[in-house]
């Protein structure tokens, strides 16, 4: 393991602890800053909206310098406005902190993951990546309890400011470890927006923006699904979310190596097949507490499988604009937060089971099936027309 892929992996690991904790810190920035529960959910809305506005401006504006740079000035925006975070007196400087401190998050992870694509040995290029994934696997594991454990006994600020040390941690590491290689973009700002006219690329960010959906909507309401039909004590929530971590981890590391012993496309195929089967088994062990304990580590480790896959099939489509498509993938993950969140919860409003919005989330993988093999179909087309113009030039 490299250690430029641990420089990576240590700014993975604080970009997953800010956006995973507040979940956990909720109550106690809801009282500390006298503010109402759904108002200090606008903090996560606020973190997911600049993630989405950040992946592809701050790439495109950047392209022409070396990762390297880049990757410092991200960070250290990632670490002035996380210490702005907890140093907030009022809601709207903490929204405000929120919103700018999410700007780095899909930057960081797109141009991340052509970094550690470029510094792989030839044939190991998604496990690389999943290397810096795994900074985020570990983030849901470890440092979210932690942090919320932090939080809800100490302050919430000491949470944030643990991550702005994370931040300094890996500009440090990233300093010092990180190779200082070229710019690959050469074309400016025009040649990176073209990205934007090529259908297989756009298909690719429609299906991780539904696709995706299916695991938010597994996951932002396990808490109450495990309450209300697995009849666990809330006490086992903490322990629950930490086996889904642990499964998280590991799945990370399987879709590396499937996304390296196989087309990308077919793993993200076989993966989708899987989170499916996954949600379907939840929604008919929901009232059975062991089957259901399973079910989490499993689906943990399957749907976060599809990852490294997902962002090694945008490089490969995305060629000339590499560092836009990866980015423009983890906004994609976090349009796909919120729509699985959202729809999730219609039927639950509707009153239906705390169990059915694994429903709604099959249905949102099954539209990303069915955008994945469009996406295969076209990308068949586009093959058979380039050997088409082959074989007339002879």
């Amino acid at each position: 393991m490299k250690k430029s892929h641990i420089s990576l992996a240590i700014g993975g690991l604080g970009i997953g602890t800010t956006e995973f904790v507040m979940m956990g810190l909720l109550p106690d920035i809801s009282s500390s800053l006298r503010i109402s529960i759904p108002e200090a959910g606008h903090l996560i809305s606020a973190y997911a909206l600049g993630v989405v506005i950040g992946a592809p401006t701050l790439v495109t504006f950047t392209a022409k310098y070396p990762p390297k740079r880049i990757l410092l000035i991200l960070m250290l925006i990632f670490t002035v406005f996380n210490a702005l975070s907890a140093l907030s007196s009022n809601y709207h400087t903490m929204l405000l902190a929120r919103l700018l401190s999410g700007l780095p998050h899909g930057a960081f992870f797109g141009i991340g993951s052509v970094v550690a694509g470029r510094l792989a040995e030839k044939g190991k290029e998604a496990q690389a990546i999943s290397i810096m994934f795994s900074g985020l696997t570990f983030a849901n594991l470890l440092m979210v309890p932690l942090g919320t454990y932090i939080g809800h006994y100490f302050s919430w600020r000491l949470t944030f400011g643990v991550i702005a040390l994370i931040g300094l941690l890996t500009l440090a590491a990233i300093s010092l470890w990180m190779p200082a290689l070229s710019s690959q973009n050469s074309g400016g700002i025009r040649s990176e927006l073209n990205l934007f006219k090529r259908p297989e690329a756009l298909l690719l960010i429609l299906m991780t923006a539904i696709g995706t959906g299916g695991l938010f909507s597994w996951l932002s309401y396990i808490a109450p699904m495990m309450i209300n039909v697995t009849r666990f004590d809330a006490d086992w929530i903490p322990y629950i979310m930490i086996l889904a971590g642990a499964g998280m981890v590991l799945g990370n590391f399987i879709g590396g190596k499937m996304a390296d012993s196989m087309p990308p496309s077919r793993a993200c195929l076989f993966i989708l097949m899987g989170i499916v089967l996954c949600l379907s088994i939840n929604y008919f062990a929901a009232p059975y507490k062991g089957a259901t304990l399973f079910m989490t580590f499993v689906t943990g480790a399957v749907t976060f499988s599809l990852a490294s896959p997902i962002q090694l099939l945008m490089i490969r489509t995305a060629k000339g604009a590499e560092m836009l498509g990866a980015s423009l993938t983890q906004a994609a993950f976090n349009i796909g937060n919120a729509l699985g969140a959202y729809w999730g919860g219609l039927p639950i409003d509707a009153g239906f089971s705390m169990a059915s919005p694994l429903l709604v989330g099959i249905g949102m993988v099954l539209f990303g099936i069915v955008v994945l093999l469009l996406f295969n179909r076209t990308q068949k087309q586009k093959h058979e027309k380039q050997i088409a113009l082959s074989e007339n030039a002879y």
